[in-house]
């Protein structure tokens, strides 16, 4: 790319400019890699073929005359930079997605497991087979933890690892008219874990029990053990039949 000089002559020193003439006139400096500078031309009369007749000042502008590749390198440099907005337009728009509590792994640290979603996924199965739904209830979430925990501490699944259903109920002062439990071990996910009850008939029977309307939930880690997790559900019910 060449670059073009274009002078505005005042009063004063001579400079020499080699085969200039009267009027207008410009300088071209080498090739170059970068847009021309041009100026305004001469506004005064200036003697011989190689001076101007008075010195100069010079008023820069931009232009460019190799206008392939100027542009070229323009529209490539502006479309790097529409694209690097869109991209950080998407990323930052991006919804972020979380995973579905059922599918959190209870043999992590910190791990919570959501007795919310077990009431809601027990709730639609027993509805989808024409029975009522089912509600968290306190003392049978504390009956479930200490069941998880005795059975997490022996390393070993139990109904009667501490004592059969029925006395930790009424050891409890829970005055319950009908209670069913389903334990497991090993699975990792209140998904897996509903999946293993619901494919099994005795456990499936007693998701599916008549007259149940609350729930107690509980899943221990094991992490020293063969299993990883333990887990307890007990449904009841305390009307009187």
């Amino acid at each position: 790319m060449a670059v073009s000089l274009l002078f505005w002559a005042n009063n004063g020193k001579k400079a020499p400019v080699a085969g200039s003439s009267a009027g207008s006139f410009s300088l071209k400096i080498g090739p170059m890699r970068s847009p021309w500078l041009a100026f305004s031309t001469i506004k005064t009369a200036y003697g011989g073929n190689s001076e101007i007749g008075s010195a100069f000042t010079i008023r820069p502008l931009l232009l460019c005359n190799n206008g392939p590749v100027f542009w070229g390198t323009l529209m490539r440099a502006a479309a790097a930079i529409l694209i690097s907005l869109l991209l950080a337009s998407c990323v930052s728009e991006a919804p972020i997605v979380e995973q579905p509590s059922m599918y959190n792994d209870m043999s992590v640290s910190g791990s919570k497991l959501d007795s919310q979603a077990a009431a809601v996924m027990i709730s639609q199965y027993r509805q989808n087979n024409g029975l009522g739904t089912v509600v968290i209830d306190p003392e049978l979430m504390r009956l479930a933890e200490s069941q998880s925990q005795a059975m997490a501490a022996a390393n070993k699944m139990d109904h009667e690892v501490r004592a059969p259903l029925g006395k930790r109920l009424s050891g409890a002062g829970y005055p319950a008219t009908v209670a069913v439990e389903n334990i497991s071990a090993g699975y990792h996910t209140l998904a897996e874990a509903f999946s293993g009850w619901r494919d099994s008939p005795p456990h499936r029977a007693n998701m599916l029990k008549s007259g149940v309307t609350k729930l107690g939930i509980a899943a221990s880690r094991a992490p020293g053990t063969k299993y990883k997790v333990f887990w307890t559900m007990i449904m009841a019910s305390t009307e009187t039949r």
